[in-house]
């Protein structure tokens, strides 16, 4: 209101500036009096525009009624000085009337509105008095209810400060125990762990990790049903609990694996007397819900700091441990790195390829594959390999069945196709492009959202589907030829490849050709071995290529390891071969150089 008084107030005086320069034009009639006259001309438009978008409804109004006056003055005003510039004196005079009759009227206007504004500001600011008065009552009132109020709001702030401590105590239990029998999950086992580690490090003592897998409880849940498999588990963590020291940690690692933390122990001996302890407690019979159960179990345990130097090698090794008992059905097993735990020759376990999977310990190697007739470069196989840290480089056939037992399988070739779709594009933005192969389990074929994640990966790597296979075997084919047809369609839905490898030696791979949707056929390499060193070795091979092209399959031989077998592969009607001969398995980083290098040999006759 200060603003738009304070604009009607420079409007008046705008309006008498003109005015004053025109009396003094009218008397002296000399340049710098028509110079000042010209330039105050229209000066308080600019103010009267504002007032119109700025001001209140009743501004507005008058301020565009005072426009059409003032443009009228301003008119007058010119004309006037164009008059005078040409010794027009009877219009000079008549325009000097008329100015000083619009400036007259002009400045009563705008005092007016200077007037009008100064009462309205008058009349806000009584207002204001008006509700500062009630307000000064107000917190009066209001001052003597405060009293009340902090000390009603220090006891709400009071309780809802303990129900948040009693929440975050809950969820913090929540995090770091299993909801299904209370004992700690595998964070808080690995917190403790660290914890036992970091004291038996400052005081010399030794700490004992026993794990614990239950047997025969998957024949629980699939016979008397998961609740009565739930019951068990419960059942067994309590009996865990009961046998177990106040100091020492019972966990639950998922399934039916249990883990118990044991610190301040002398030596093995301490360690094996208390796994004793735990498995006589443990196993028995037990009544679930009027169901009786005989529980057993088998229980490994490790020592710190010797065998395990850390949590995770304590981890691997009690898991080592458990599964000899298992094994051995000995009840249970403390490890004795002395036995077998360095022997490249023994059995893996689903505990040290889980943690090979999380700490990429996986390799993958690409063994190149070339047209048999042009020996033009056609693509890759992905052959995957597990650098074990005790046992060095592990072939697929030692470690394989080991995921299948362990439910890893379809984890582990997620991981697979997620790093060859990766090297796909990076070969790719090198301008090489390598349609790329790789083998999935007859877990990933019962999995109906595999070709979903298939899909999604595809998509995030810009890969074209036509450029991946799948290799699945005749075994995996066989273990539900509903499912796994229902799969194997949807992949190739996506315009993914689908072969079926190592064929020759299982037992339905006929029927499996002619019901099962594939693209491609591969000859197993043991097959093309004896080519030339049976009598039939060479009409087998060739029967085998002309019944895949009868069923519309393109065809891989693999194991091609002479010139003498490439040559042969191409005349028998092979389209791809692959083998030593012509690549071994390569790092994905040489991948392009040996493309760059490769050198189409002369094909033998």
């Amino acid at each position: 209101m200060e603003q738009i008084s304070q604009r009607w107030s420079d409007v008046y005086l705008r309006i008498s500036v003109e005015y004053e320069h025109l009396v003094d034009f009218l008397g002296t009639a000399d340049d710098a009096s028509r110079t000042a006259l010209v330039d105050s001309i229209g000066s308080a438009e600019e103010i009267l525009r504002w007032l119109n978008a700025h001001g209140s409804p009743v501004d507005s109004e008058h301020a565009r009624a005072l426009q059409n006056t003032y443009g009228g003055y301003s008119y007058t005003l010119r004309s006037l000085v164009d008059a005078q510039g040409v010794h027009d004196r009877a219009e000079v005079s008549l325009d000097a009337k008329q100015a000083a009759r619009s400036a007259s009227a002009l400045r009563k206007q705008a005092a007016v509105n200077v007037a009008r504004k100064s009462q309205e500001m008058g009349a806000a600011l009584r207002q204001a008095q008006d509700r500062s008065h009630k307000l000064l009552l107000g917190v009066e009132v209001i001052s003597g209810v405060d009293l009340a109020l902090v000390t009603l709001c220090a006891l709400v702030l009071l309780a809802y400060q303990r129900h948040t401590e009693w929440q975050a105590a809950q969820s913090r239990h929540r995090a770091t125990h299993d909801t299904l029998t209370g004992a700690a999950n595998r964070a808080l086992l690995g917190e403790r762990v660290d914890a036992a580690l970091a004291g038996a490090a400052r005081d010399g003592s030794k700490v004992g990790l026993l794990l614990l897998d239950l047997n025969r409880f998957k024949e629980v849940n699939d016979t008397l049903g998961h609740h009565t498999g739930d019951l068990l588990l419960r059942e067994v963590a309590g009996r865990l609990r009961q046998s177990a020291r106040q100091s020492d940690t019972v966990a639950r690692l998922g399934g039916d694996e249990f883990a118990v933390v044991l610190s301040h122990l002398a030596g093995p001996e301490d360690l094996l007397a208390v796994g004793r302890r735990v498995l006589d407690t443990v196993c028995g019979p037990a009544d679930l819900e009027g169901v009786a159960v005989d529980v057993s179990a088998s229980i490994g345990g490790a020592l710190y700091p010797d065998p395990g130097t850390n949590a995770t090698e304590l981890m691997q090794f009690a898991d080592i441990a458990m599964y000899t008992a298992k094994r051995s059905r000995c009840g249970i097993t403390i490890y004795n790195p002395g036995a077998d735990g360095d022997h490249p020759d023994r059995p893996a376990t689903p505990g040290e390829l889980r943690h090979a999977i999380q700490n990429d310990e996986l390799e993958l190697l690409f063994q190149p594959q070339v047209d048999s007739g042009t020996r033009r470069l056609a693509g890759v196989e992905a052959l995957v390999r597990w650098r074990h840290p005790a046992c060095g480089l592990l072939e697929p056939e030692k470690f394989v069945p080991v995921a299948e037992q362990g439910g890893l399988m379809t984890v582990m070739t997620d991981l697979i196709l997620a790093d060859v779709v990766e090297y796909y594009h990076t070969w790719r933005s090198q301008d090489l492009r390598l349609p790329a192969a790789v083998d999935i389990g007859g877990p990933c074929l019962l999995d109906k959202g595999f070709p979903a994640r298939v899909a999604k990966l595809l998509r995030r790597h810009d890969m074209p589907a036509g450029d991946l296979t799948l290799e699945v075997t005749e075994a995996a084919l066989a273990a539900d030829p509903a499912s796994t047809a229902a799969t194997l369609a949807a992949l190739r839905d996506l315009g993914v490849r689908i072969s079926l490898d190592g064929f020759g030696t299982g037992a339905s791979a006929l029927c499996h050709l002619q019901t099962m949707p594939l693209d491609e056929l591969k000859i197993d390499g043991r097959i093309t071995a004896r080519t030339f060193t049976t009598d039939n070795g060479q009409a087998m091979l060739t029967a085998m290529i002309q019944l895949a092209h009868a069923a519309s399959l393109r065809v891989v031989v693999e194991g091609v390891e002479d010139e003498r077998t490439l040559g042969l592969v191409d005349l028998t009607g092979g389209d791809l071969a692959q083998g030593r001969h012509i690549c071994g398995p390569l790092a994905a980083a040489d991948v392009p150089a040996w493309a760059a290098t490769w050198q189409q040999p002369s094909i033998a006759v």
